[in-house]
């Protein structure tokens, strides 16, 4: 059996687990990956993606940065999460505020100590991605309307990483990005109607607490119409390949969602629709590689862009 003090230190990791959500972070890896190999380095072999060393840093650095990003935010949520999130908050206050802090700036220090094996330009977007999360946590989050659009810009963030070291600008990849942006920020503002109770408690200036749920909904309704624009090009102008079919299908999720949001008016139907959401966005990562699946075969693009 563990003695008494292991089990407090496994505690504690369990805690800081959740606190980073290491959950969240092997899905956000493969995307970097899979974007690499079906859309951003489309002229190279998969193989070759694979054991690039630049790009693993890339990705192991983008990596720690979400997770220091999740530290942060947990740090000045600790009051709202406390009302959002009671259970996952006791499981959070495991590790202290200063174990946190600790933490946060010992990862960012690796980080912008690991980026200069990439360049200089890589410190460079390192660095300010980390002061972007920072200035986001402690300062925009709380600005009405202003914090939706900064947190939905940072999830995407590390792709750009990816297209700067690429250098590929075709307009395909910013219908992509356009879709999965609109979709983030759909979930923050859901976020937002789900959080509410932790939000006025708190000061935070959101929309549903500010000016009320209808028009918080006549938002997120927009945003979700706004989802065709991006659809109609990846489907009908660009080529996609066999992906055409999960965008379909989102029409029909999207759909579906649109009619459960005037229908849910409590926390749990909230819920219910952030993790349709995240589930749409998760199994578009695992969607990609419908682009062309003979590139796991082949090993290389068949077409380009």
């Amino acid at each position: 059996m563990l003695s008494r003090k292991y089990k407090h230190l496994l505690l504690k990791i369990i805690s800081l687990f959740s606190v980073v959500r290491g959950y969240n972070i092997p899905i956000i890896v493969l995307a970097q990956y899979l974007s690499s190999i079906f859309i951003l380095g489309a002229n190279k072999r998969a193989l070759d993606i694979l054991l690039d060393f630049n790009l693993f840093l890339i990705v192991f650095l983008s990596s720690l940065t979400i997770a220091s990003g999740y530290i942060i935010n947990s740090f000045y949520d600790k009051d709202k999460d406390l009302i959002n999130r009671p259970h996952k908050s006791m499981l959070d206050r495991l590790v202290s505020q200063k174990t946190k802090l600790q933490v946060y700036f010992g990862i960012n220090f690796i980080v912008f100590l690991l980026a200069f094996f990439i360049s200089v330009r890589a410190v460079l977007f390192f660095s300010i991605y980390i002061f972007l999360i920072w200035f986001y946590s402690h300062k925009l989050k709380k600005i009405v309307f202003i914090g939706n659009l900064f947190a939905a810009f940072l999830a995407i963030l590390p792709f750009f990483a990816i297209l700067l070291y690429y250098k590929n600008l075709y307009p395909q990849i910013f219908a992509h990005a356009t879709f999965l942006y609109l979709l983030l920020l759909i979930r923050e503002m859901i976020k937002d109607l789900e959080n509410i109770r932790g939000d006025i408690a708190n000061d935070y200036q959101t929309i549903p607490a500010i000016y009320g749920e209808k028009l918080s909904k006549q938002i997120i309704t927009t945003l979700t119409i706004g989802t065709i624009i991006p659809i109609y090009f990846l489907v009908d102008i660009f080529d996609v390949g066999y992906m055409d079919v999960y965008f379909y299908l989102s029409l029909l999720v999207l759909l579906l969602f649109l009619t459960l949001l005037w229908k849910f008016d409590d926390k749990y139907g909230y819920l219910k629709l952030h993790n349709m959401l995240k589930i749409l966005i998760v199994s578009g990562v695992f969607c990609i590689v419908l682009i062309e699946p003979e590139v796991l075969i082949n090993g290389k693009r068949l077409f380009k862009f």
